[in-house]
């Protein structure tokens, strides 16, 4: 069993993370809200890749709070693969009846709100690579959970990694060893291999399928 969490959030926190649609299951978000807050000890800005309706970035807000930090979390809001009509995964509570796609932006906005959480967050409304390829301060902690297909996942870690500092935490969710576990694909598995593979991250620790890797040497 994973170690329990050093850092964990309070119970109004909690609630509101338990209360925001999303797929992350608690034990998970303990765990990362644990390596947010550990992180934001190195005093640089947390960043998640894939908000959604702001589930996990509740965690994240608190924790940089908490550290005296900002937490940035980027998406397009248009959905990933999965969660397009007719996939298991979507909710057409997400669908902008206007435009008739997605629009995950005013649900994320409503989560931070009712948690009280917005002037600890900084939004980046965009592709990850098209925002990672001007992106030009050192990061904390970089929490990858957006696409999971190999091109999004791999264009997440090859993006935002390298601005990752000496000491910061690279969190990836959705990591199924076991063809038989995995739900979306197993690309961050492969993320996840990959960056250990490099040589230049250290795992931390796992729960469940999330893994939290410290950057330990350069590259990756």
């Amino acid at each position: 069993m994973p170690a329990a969490p050093a850092h964990v959030p309070d119970a109004d926190v909690l609630a509101a993370f338990e209360s925001a649609k999303g797929f992350m299951p608690t034990d998970e978000g303990l765990a990362l809200y644990s390596a947010a807050v550990e992180a934001g000890g190195l005093g640089l800005p947390l960043l998640e890749v894939g908000t959604y309706c702001g589930r996990s970035t509740v965690l994240l807000a608190d924790a940089a709070r908490r550290s005296g930090v900002t937490a940035l979390t980027v998406d397009h809001h248009r959905g990933s693969e999965e969660q397009q009509p007719g996939w298991d995964y979507h909710d057409p509570e997400t669908v902008d009846p206007e435009v008739g796609l997605m629009d995950t932006l005013p649900a994320f906005r409503r989560t931070l709100h009712r948690a009280g959480l917005e002037e600890h967050v900084v939004a980046l409304v965009g592709r990850s690579p098209q925002i990672a390829r001007i992106w030009g301060s050192p990061l904390g902690l970089v929490f990858v959970d957006g696409g999971h297909t190999d091109e999004h996942a791999g264009a997440d870690y090859a993006g935002w990694a390298p601005h990752l500092a000496e000491g910061g935490l690279l969190v990836i969710h959705d990591v199924f060893p076991d063809p038989a576990d995995e739900f979306t694909g197993q690309a961050p598995y492969r993320v996840y291999l990959r960056a250990l593979d490099s040589g230049a991250f250290t795992e931390v620790s796992a729960t469940g399928s999330l893994r939290v890797l410290r950057r330990t040497g350069a590259g990756g």
